[in-house]
């Protein structure tokens, strides 16, 4: 029987780890890929998330930004007008958003040629 090895990185100090609790609930990523260019209304990103109802965006957004990976600015205006952008840390996750896009889209060539 072969030994097992320890790992020298525990799961409670794992980089990795951390990061998958930030970026790996549902619509996260998705929130990512639609800030990465601009800034975008909460009506906007709602309408770029098919699928995503108000109260899960809003609970998303809130916990990103708890994260610092978002940020919120209220522009005053008649309403008021609420925009979301990523930070400098959220800005960090787009090449891997991306990178992640890349193989979806490879994924979907491969599909279609069958």
């Amino acid at each position: 029987m072969v030994p097992r090895r320890k790992s020298k990185v525990h799961p409670p100090e794992c980089p990795l780890t951390a990061c998958l609790k930030i970026v790996g609930g549902a619509w996260t990523p998705n929130v990512v890929w639609y800030l990465r260019e601009q800034p975008r209304r909460f009506t906007e990103l709602k309408s770029d998330l098919m699928g995503v109802s108000a109260k899960t965006l809003t609970e998303r957004l809130r916990r990103l930004e708890r994260d610092g990976v978002v940020y919120r600015k209220v522009i005053p205006s008649s309403p008021p007008t609420v925009e979301y952008g990523l930070s400098p840390l959220g800005m960090k996750l787009v090449p891997a958003v991306e990178a992640i896009a890349a193989v979806g889209l490879a994924l979907k060539r491969m599909r279609a040629r069958g």
